[in-house]
């Protein structure tokens, strides 16, 4: 098992790519605190997850809000008795466009996206000096490589998690951490209506993903599995000299 004793902590991790990854690294031995804002979902995934004959732990909290993004971090430490990997995956579409911006959409995502971030991996590194060092990995996208014309915000919050990833990545690398970022091509998680369409219209989302996946050489959207299995790689001890990378999981999106 890649991940056997070790303390994770998954962020957005109710539903999609983040309860993937929960799954998976139960799988793979690891104890595991799953945070979300989602009450509901927390709830039936711990169900879910007991009933496969694992346990996890779950932290409620609201990443948009800063006290909650700390806190969420430092309950999970409790929880645990330390941490050995954060996957601080959290993040929102945001608006779709610029025109006529609505500024409280705005900050919420760069809050969720980026902010979150940050503070989140500012307050892991802590307790991962306590044990000697560890493994952060962040969830950007394809859009935080190349430019989005459906996701402009989007893309610009995920550009900054990328820069954010290769400057900790150098800053952490004395305490034993490292800090690497996958970034997923269009994907079959709940999110995906709301990249394609500002208004959820089915018939705009459908158009959209054959434009998108006209693009893609595999010609297929990324399953939540897929993305769960690169962070488990890049947490894991296989990736020890692994730090600093911005991972596509995207069917050959960016290869062009």
């Amino acid at each position: 098992m890649r991940l056997k004793d070790k303390l994770a902590v998954i962020t957005a991790a109710a539903s999609g790519m983040g309860r993937a990854g929960v799954e998976l690294f139960l799988r793979e031995g690891a104890r595991v605190v799953a945070v979300d804002v989602n009450a509901d979902g927390l709830a039936k995934l711990a169900a879910d997850v007991e009933r496969s004959g694992y346990a996890i732990q779950t932290v409620q909290a609201d990443l948009s809000v800063p006290n909650e993004m700390s806190g969420s971090i430092a309950k999970s430490a409790e929880l645990l008795g330390g941490i050995d990997i954060l996957w601080a995956h959290a993040g929102i579409p945001g608006p779709s466009g610029v025109e006529n911006l609505d500024l409280a959409a705005y900050e919420r995502t760069i809050s969720l996206n980026v902010t979150s971030a940050t503070l989140t991996a500012g307050e892991a590194i802590k307790h991962m000096r306590k044990r000697g060092g560890g493994a952060i990995v962040f969830t950007a996208s394809t859009a935080g490589l190349v430019g989005s014309m459906f996701s402009p915000v989007y893309s610009a919050s995920k550009f900054a998690v990328v820069g954010l990833t290769k400057s900790l990545a150098q800053r952490f690398a004395v305490d034993g951490v490292r800090v690497n970022v996958v970034c997923p091509g269009l994907a079959e998680t709940p999110m995906k209506a709301g990249f394609m369409s500002a208004s959820g219209d089915l018939a705009e989302v459908e158009a959209n993903e054959r434009k998108m996946l006209s693009s893609v050489p595999l010609g297929r959207l990324c399953k939540a599995e897929e993305v769960a299995h690169a962070a488990l790689w890049l947490a894991s001890d296989d990736a020890s000299f692994v730090t600093g990378v911005a991972l596509p999981i995207d069917g050959g999106y960016t290869a062009r």
